[in-house]
Order: structure tokens, then sequence, then C-alpha cells
């Protein structure tokens, strides 16, 4: 029976939001700043000179920017109020009814979570009247914020990619594959799984026992990299009601399995054994990674160093086989705004002006991401060699896009927590694909049970 999206969050309600949360809540965790909601009767908040306070969760250099505040004070009228992107901290003002107007989050992970919790504004309304937002222009990557009770990809629209990339595929530095005398990857037709190991082994160069240059990073291991591999085998992590996930399936035991094959060979970053730096940019610009498993948003920051534009190359999505070529997107980071959110309206024109004004134009030429709307996507930069290559592999992969349901009962950050925790032991000790399937089923499938039940 679909979870109705109209429910104000009590008590029972927010510990379902709590227990859903409480596992991965620290990998999302950040300083947060303090508060001036500016709530109060006829959506008046508390700024100075009887202003309009709109408070905002996002990152400075997004909603938070300079451009962003001023264009708020002189247009709007309004003030604005920073809170920095923390999942403990919403959480808690979910809880209390003392949202922010507008939040930062990921379409693919968030919004089933919190529209079946019935804490999100449905946009329909707004969407229908904006003269600068179009649905027929949006770009389908925003059926990630849409959810009709029972899952992803239909029904009302609660927020919205500000860009967006298809996650699993990789960029390649040309001159470690020259080095290496190796064929460079096809810019058409995706490797296998297999295949792109078999490069990733080829390509790591070790001294004295240890790694000095990464063959690849196939991502750290996370709940949708398996959803996609899964999925491009011919199989379903999630069963259909998404109330619980199967690792022993046939296909998800090989996309584990292979996962286990890259891990133990130590080629690049795992569980078992993070990169250092964080995150693949240090290794990949100097020259001690040769595969980066990163969407079309990396190759924005690849264009600040003119040297490795000249040797970045983009390559599609690795497939495992069996199934239907995908190419999902992990993320659409975009905004979304509270049911209990006290100033909907001058929220909409803020959001509207960033999604689909011009920042939303500025974003679009970056190369820092695909645009979310279709008539941007001729904005994106082709200027160079590199990004004409990497335009035109992009627009090839397009049509493989697919939304991957995530499950409504428990935050994907308690799903990551468990991989991380079951991971790195059984990676170091060798244990079988099957016993760490049996694990994560056991620990994962508790964690959704036990979010069902509180949501109801």
């Amino acid at each position: 029976m679909p979870i109705s999206p109209s429910r104000s969050l009590d008590r029972r309600r927010f510990l379902a939001v709590s227990a859903g949360s409480a596992l991965g809540a620290s990998a999302l965790s950040a300083c947060a700043a303090s508060v001036d909601n500016g709530g109060g009767s006829g959506g008046k908040g508390s700024g100075g000179g009887g202003k309009t306070t709109l408070t905002v969760m996002s990152n400075d250099g997004e909603l938070g920017s300079k451009e962003v505040i001023a264009y708020a004070e002189q247009t709007l009228g309004v003030k604005i109020s920073l809170v920095t992107y923390d999942m403990t901290k919403l959480n808690a003002m979910l809880a209390s009814k003392n949202p922010p107007d507008l939040v930062r989050g990921y379409g693919a992970l968030d919004t089933p979570y919190f529209a079946a919790r019935g804490l999100m504004t449905d946009l329909d309304s707004y969407f229908a009247k904006s003269s600068v937002i179009k649905v027929s222009d949006l770009d389908p990557v925003n059926d990630l914020w849409r959810f009709d009770g029972k899952k992803q990809g239909s029904g009302p629209r609660y927020g919205m990619a500000k860009d967006w990339s298809q996650d699993a595929m990789f960029w390649y530095r040309t001159d470690l594959f020259d080095a290496a005398k190796l064929d460079h990857p096809s810019a058409t037709e995706p490797l296998s799984y297999d295949e792109w190991l078999d490069l990733g082994k080829q390509l790591v160069k070790r001294r004295l026992g240890k790694v000095k240059v990464y063959g690849m990073n196939a991502g750290g291991g996370n709940i949708q990299m398996f959803q996609q591999m899964t999925a491009s085998a011919g199989g379903s992590l999630f069963a259909d009601d998404l109330a619980s996930l199967d690792f022993s399936s046939p296909e998800a035991l090989k996309a584990l399995s292979w996962y286990l094959e890259y891990a133990k060979a130590n080629i690049g970053p795992s569980p078992a054994n993070p990169n250092p730096d964080g995150w693949d940019w240090p290794a990949f610009q100097a020259s001690r990674m040769a595969m980066s498993s990163a969407g079309y948003w990396f190759g924005g920051t690849i264009g600040a160093d003119a040297k490795l534009t000249k040797v970045s190359r983009f390559a599609p999505a690795p497939q495992l086989g069996g199934g239907h070529r995908i190419s999902p997107c992990f993320g659409a980071t975009g905004y979304w705004m509270p049911k209990d959110a006290k100033n909907k309206d001058l929220a909409w024109k803020l959001f509207e002006w960033y999604m689909g004004g011009k920042p939303a134009k500025e974003r679009a030429g970056s190369g820092l991401g695909i645009s979310a709307l279709k008539s941007m996507r001729s904005m994106m930069p082709q200027g160079t060699r590199y990004q004409k290559q990497a335009y035109e592999v992009q627009q090839q992969e397009l049509p493989y896009l697919q939304v991957m349901s995530m499950t409504p009962y428990v935050q994907s950050t308690a799903l990551d927590a468990v991989i991380n925790k079951v991971l790195p032991g059984a990676i170091k000790s060798g244990t079988s694909a099957g016993k760490v399937a049996d694990a994560l089923n056991k620990q994962m499938n508790a964690a959704i049970a036990q979010g069902k039940e509180l949501v109801g």
C-alpha cells in the first residue's frame, strides 16, 4: 500500500528518520552554522528591517554563494541564513518542524526516504506555473526526484537536479596507456567489467611491494555501484517491493565476486585500502592513477589543468554482461523543499532562478556536470579536443540512463556503512563471496525491516 506523503512528522516517523540514518550519518556530517530560521506567521521571517529570512541548507559555493546572497537581497528582498549541509542536523530540524526552506540533497538517494515519510513538498503546482522551468524541458534524470509512494521514477516531483552525471563512466590517461603499450578504451562500446579489471592490472605500478600508480579506481564500494553492476548482469539487487535485497542472487553474487577480486588485487582504492587523498583528483592529476570511475563532472576539474587536458579521455560505463546496458546517475544533486518550510513561495523564486536562470547557464558551460534542462545541453563546452571528445562520448551515453529506485525504508548511507564494515575484513581474509553476501544480506535486511516497521 503506498505511503501517504501528506502525513506530518510525529515521534514515530522521527524515529524512522533517525533509525535510517544512524549508521551512515557520520559520512555526511559537517560543521553546521548557526541557524536564523526566520519563521513566523504569514511567511515572514526575523531578518533585520522586516525582511524575510530564507534558511538554506547547502554548501557555501552553491546556494550559499555570494552571488546567490546578493540576488536574494537585491531582487527578492530576503536574507539568506546558510546552514552547512549536514544530515544529522537536517533530521533534527525536520523532527522539530522547523526545517530549512530549501535543502541540498541527492535525488537518487534522498527522494524515496524523505517522500515516504511525508517530509517533502510536492512541487508539481510550482512547476506547472513556472515561466522559467518547463516540465517538458526537464531532463529525464529529474525523474530521480519523483516518488509515487512505492518507487522512484513516477509520481509527484519533489525536487530537481542542479546538474548531473552518469557516474559509472570513467576517465583515463592516454599517456599511461601508451607507456604500457595498451590500446585506448573505445569511445562508443563499453568494456566488460572483466576487460576493465584486466586493464587495471596491467596499468598498476608497484615499487618495493607498494602501489605507486593505481591502475584504476572502481569506486569505494557502495550500494548504487552494486545496483548498477547487478542490473547490467540482468538482475536486480532489491526485491520488487524494495523491502529487502539479495546479494546471493546469481547476478548480484557475480557483481560482488568481481569487486572482491578487484579489491584483493590491490590495484586501486577499496574499503580495505582507502585512498589517502579522499578522492581521485590528486592522484589522477599527478599521474598516480590511470583510470578514474567518475562521471562527466570530473572533466570540469580536469579543464583547469592545460597539460592534463591533453592526455585525459572519457569512456562509457563498463557492463557486467548478461543483461542490458545501463549507465545510471548515482547523485542527481539538487534541491528540495521540506513539507513544513515556512516560506515556500519565496523559496521557489530562489529555486527557480538558481535552477533555470543565470546560475544554471553558467553551470551548463562549466563542464562540471550535465545541465538538468535539455535546452541547455548545447551550452556544454566543446572548445578543446578533450571537451569535444567528452561531449561526444556523453551524448552517446545518454540513452542508457535508467532510474534505479533506492529503498524508501533506510537511508543509503546506512547500507554503505554496512558495506564498509563487512568488506575490509573479508578482503583481507579472503572470505568467499557467498559468505560476504550472507553477511551483507543479514545486516542490511535487518536495517531495512526496522525502517519499514517504523514507517508503517
